[in-house]
């Protein structure tokens, strides 16, 4: 199985570049390119086409305007220079949000995101239950004065990167746990859904989220700093964790 994808960018450049990111994806078939929204609208009518990769600034109508004349949708995944557009594409429902230039480290992420959204659409193609994966662990013991402390993922508020070492806050106890270990080892040990490293010194738990003003984000009596490439991904996982 593989999704047909289009990408429409009024650059060359943009499309040629996508272009080549779509084939380096297994699971994404290349169907064709568009320099604008009308000769997609075009398209669209005659192919089926699973995902689109869209820009917004384009001549003759915009990526978001475009989305919203559309009937029947296929997923999207905004491809933009401009992070003004992101409250208003949460709006239309797209699998993600890319600002250029777009790693393929992250182009690869957001695919993945539109291949889960479409084998959830699909429950007739599910896996059967017994190659189900087995459930994610809801703990994990860190070292911590030459002892093995057990954390529960849930119970964590935020993490704190210092060099070699990290501060664990939870909502369980008043000081946080301190442990050597780097935020990428802690990235790794922690859902995505409910983990996001929003800095480069700190993941939070989305869920305990109170508030965000200014690039930060209050949880409790703490104040977090966002970093600026990080706030739209902030807000599009807060708007899917309601």
């Amino acid at each position: 199985m593989k999704l047909r994808c289009i990408a429409v960018d009024d650059e060359s450049l943009a499309r040629k570049l996508l272009e080549e990111n779509i084939r380096q994806i297994p699971f994404l078939e290349f169907a064709g390119a568009c320099k604008n929204a009308f000769e997609a609208m075009e398209l669209l009518q005659k192919e089926h086409i699973d995902l689109m990769f869209l820009d917004i600034q384009m001549p003759g109508m915009p990526g978001t305007k475009f989305l919203a004349s559309l009937r029947d949708k296929p997923m999207v995944i905004f491809v933009t220079a401009y992070s003004n557009y992101a409250v208003e594409s949460y709006d239309l429902d797209v699998v993600d949000y890319l600002m250029k230039p777009v790693s393929l480290e992250r182009f690869t992420k957001a695919a993945f995101k539109a291949l889960d959204s479409w084998q959830k659409r699909q429950p007739q193609l599910a896996a059967p239950a017994t190659a189900a994966a087995p459930p994610a662990p809801d703990s994990f013991f860190v070292n911590v004065e030459y002892s093995l402390v057990k954390i529960t993922i849930a119970g964590i508020t935020h993490i704190e990167g210092m060099k070699d070492y990290v501060k664990i806050f939870l909502t369980s106890a008043k000081k946080p746990v301190l442990t050597k270990a780097t935020l990428k080892s802690m990235e790794e040990k922690l859902p995505a859904s409910d983990f996001l490293r929003v800095h480069k010194s700190f993941i939070v738990n989305i869920h305990k989220v109170e508030s965000i003003r200014n690039h930060q984000i209050s949880i409790g009596e703490r104040e977090i700093p966002v970093s600026e490439a990080n706030m739209e991904e902030l807000l599009r996982a807060l708007n899917h964790s309601g």
